[in-house]
């Protein structure tokens, strides 16, 4: 299997991004691919680095079994876009402001991360709940799970060798 590289971005890396990077990070584990897939999150602004993930993402995290306590809140930056495979955004504004900063040559490597969902395709947005209450970081965490499940079988093809839609030749 070729060797993947995932990136989750949402505003801050505080919330949205870590939790799917903790999510996804464990699915990967479980499936044995951690010496095939690299995972990694940031945030499109600079208000929280260095910091751990919101302490309400964290403890919802912890009670469905995904340990974020080893993740700092760090900003994008231009070496990711050559870096990662797949650099996958939360919601439409972040896309909007990622798109902005990517080279052109990169450019194919961006998605919302709910197109991979597959139980919550009315949406294509994964929530900010920072302002809201405990129930939002619940619903971030199936979301999260939901597209994981699809993103992770797009990675276990048939075949060890086959290409994946962001190789670069």
């Amino acid at each position: 299997m070729s060797n993947i590289s995932v990136l989750f971005v949402c505003l801050g890396n505080i919330c949205r991004s870590p939790t799917a990077h903790g999510v996804f990070e464990k699915m990967v584990a479980e499936a044995g691919l951690q010496r095939h897939i690299s995972v990694d999150s940031c945030g499109t602004g600079d208000w929280h680095i260095g910091h751990s993930p919101d302490e309400r993402s964290a403890s919802a995290a912890l009670t469905r079994g995904y340990d974020l306590s080893h993740l700092r809140s760090r900003q994008i930056t231009a070496n990711d876009f050559s870096q990662f495979d797949y650099i996958l955004v939360m919601d439409k504004q972040n896309l909007l402001d990622v798109q902005a900063m990517c080279p052109t040559d990169y450019s194919g490597k961006l998605e919302l991360f709910l197109d991979y969902a597959n139980n919550f395709s009315e949406t294509k947005e994964v929530p900010d709940p920072y302002y809201g209450g405990l129930s939002g970081f619940d619903h971030v965490i199936d979301l999260v799970e939901d597209a994981s499940k699809t993103l992770l079988a797009t990675f276990q093809p048939a075949t060890s060798n086959s290409r994946f839609k962001h190789d670069q030749p």
